[in-house]
């Protein structure tokens, strides 16, 4: 987990861009106990991969912040969740997607994570993100306890998908030792069940997520429900989790499947100081109307701080206390 990682597409552009940054750089109007008091030339957003939500969100929250700041700012991919943490502690972003549940995590040094991470406090919550278990009709899948024995993707290393199928299969009975285990992307999980190399995946983001809608056009999705009682076992154990359900017609269903879901949010660096992320936060909720993307309608100000789990930055503390 210690192991810094270069990521997405630009190194050589982001690295010269952090050492400018690292460099000094504008001086802001006040600084702030939320960090520096330095205007950064560049913002990094560490987001998951590119079939997943973070990424086409993380590419409109850095025009927003761009447009609206003059920072220049870039979404990149990664493995998601608990290596965001890892970016921001290391200096590699400013600005990560995360869990609710796997920011605590990495607050508290439990879990993936080997030690507190003391550089990270809370943006602002977004949107549910649905743990979708994702087969096909001709697979014969139809409970959890039907993936004993099968090829099952649970997300790649590092991810909160990971650990969202080790709870869920825990509250079942079960282990990753009842199965064939891949780690494998968004992407790379839905193709590999098109080509029948698994036989189902853990997917866990917002609703549609882009590589599910992607092999729906290709065969017949089944997602694996999360019934009632385990659903309550699971939130009793790890009350991160909340009841959620994948709509009929999503992904050509013809029914509604219950299942479960946690919460994305944005973390930031405790680097930024107060004024930079007060202005971050303002490009995102005052321009809601330009995120085209279905999970744009869970975005707003009114529900913002719930269910955060971590300290929240006094630069966005401060913007929401102005509303």
């Amino acid at each position: 987990m210690n192991k810094k990682k270069i990521f997405g597409t630009v190194a050589p552009i982001l690295a010269a861009s952090m050492i400018l940054a690292a460099c000094g750089g504008e001086e802001s109007s006040g600084g702030g106990e939320g960090g520096g008091s330095e205007t950064p030339d560049f913002l990094n957003i560490a987001t998951g991969g590119t079939g997943g939500t973070y990424y086409p969100l993380g590419g409109t929250f850095a025009q927003l912040i761009q447009d609206e700041t003059g920072i220049d700012t870039t979404a990149n991919t990664s493995n998601a969740s608990a290596e965001n943490m890892v970016l921001i502690n290391d200096g590699d972003a400013e600005i990560a997607f995360v869990q609710t549940d796997i920011a605590s995590y990495a607050v508290e040094g439990t879990q993936m994570f080997d030690g507190p991470i003391e550089t990270i406090q809370g943006l602002a919550t977004l949107y549910p993100e649905t743990i979708q278990i994702v087969t096909t009709a001709d697979s014969g899948i139809e409970s959890v306890e039907d993936l004993a024995g099968k090829t099952v993707s649970v997300g790649e290393s590092g991810s909160g998908t990971r650990l969202n199928a080790e709870q869920i299969l825990e509250v079942h009975g079960m282990s990753f030792e009842d199965m064939d285990v891949q780690n494998l992307s968004f992407d790379d999980s839905t193709t590999g069940i098109q080509d029948g190399s698994i036989d189902a995946a853990f997917i866990t983001g917002g609703t549609p997520t882009g590589a599910v809608e992607g092999l729906a056009a290709q065969v017949d999705v089944v997602i694996v429900p999360v019934e009632a009682d385990m659903a309550e076992a699971l939130m009793e154990e790890y009350p991160y989790y909340s009841v959620d359900e994948v709509a009929s017609g999503t992904y050509g269903l013809e029914e509604t499947v219950p299942t479960v879901a946690v919460q994305a949010m944005l973390a930031v660096s405790s680097e930024l100081s107060e004024d930079v992320v007060y202005d971050i936060t303002k490009a995102i909720f005052e321009n809601t109307d330009s995120i085209t993307h279905p999970k744009g309608e869970f975005i707003t100000v009114d529900t913002a701080l719930e269910g955060i789990g971590i300290d929240v930055h006094p630069g966005a503390q401060r913007y929401f206390d102005e509303q």
